[in-house]
C-alpha cells in the first residue's frame, strides 16, 4: 500500500482549480454543468471560422470586425520569427493586408477546445487556399491556436499561433527549418 503523504495540503487552492478546469477539455466541463461556456465556446468557433473566410478573402474590414483583438495581442505567425505584441489597425496596415490576401477559400477543422469562466482556447486546422502574396492560388492551410479573454463584454482575441505544418515532415526537413531554412550548416 503506498504511503500517504500527510505533509501534503488538503484543499485545493483557488489558482490550482482554475488552472484544473482550464485544463479539462470542453466535453468533459459541460459534463458538470458549463453548458453556458460551451454555448459561448460554439459562438467563438463560428466567429474563428467567419474571420478566418473574410481574412483570406482579403476582406480585412469584416475580418478586423469580428477580430476582437485585444490591446495585450500576441501573435506567432505561420511565416517565424518572434512573437509581436499588439495589432496595427490603421486603415494603412489593413489596406495592405487586404492586398496581400485574395480569392481564399476556407474550412475550419476544430481539433480541441477548452474553456473557464475567463478564457477559452481554440486548437484548430484552418483549411485554406489563396493568392497570398502575390503567389497563384495554392493551399495555405495552418495548424492554429487562439485563446481568448472574457473582458466582461466581450471574448477578445489575445494569442494566436499558427504554423504551416499541417503536413508531417521528415527529421531532415525539421532541421533544415530550425536552421532557418539553410541547407547544410
Amino acid at each position: 500500500m503506498p504511503e500517504q503523504n500527510n505533509d501534503a495540503p488538503s484543499t485545493l487552492s483557488r489558482r490550482a482549480a482554475i488552472t484544473a478546469v482550464a485544463a479539462v477539455p470542453l466535453s468533459a466541463q459541460l459534463s458538470v454543468g458549463l453548458a453556458a461556456v460551451g454555448d459561448e465556446v460554439a459562438q467563438l468557433v463560428k466567429r474563428a471560422a467567419e474571420k478566418n473566410a473574410a481574412f483570406m478573402r482579403g476582406d480585412m474590414d469584416r475580418w478586423f470586425g469580428l477580430a476582437h483583438i485585444a490591446p495585450d495581442f500576441t501573435l506567432m505567425q505561420p511565416f517565424g520569427g518572434p512573437a509581436s505584441h499588439g495589432f496595427d489597425a490603421s486603415p494603412e496596415r489593413l489596406a495592405e493586408l487586404a492586398r496581400f490576401f485574395k480569392n481564399g477559400e476556407t474550412s475550419l477543422e476544430v481539433a480541441q477546445t477548452y474553456a473557464s469562466d475567463g478564457l477559452v482556447v481554440l486548437v484548430m486546422i484552418e483549411r485554406q487556399h489563396a493568392e497570398v502574396g502575390g503567389l497563384p492560388n495554392q493551399n495555405w492551410s495552418l495548424r492554429v491556436t487562439e485563446v481568448y479573454r472574457n473582458n466582461g463584454a466581450e471574448w477578445q482575441l489575445v494569442h494566436r499561433h499558427a504554423d504551416p505544418l499541417v503536413h508531417r515532415l521528415a527529421l531532415q526537413q525539421a532541421a533544415t527549418l530550425a536552421r532557418g531554412g539553410r541547407e547544410n550548416d
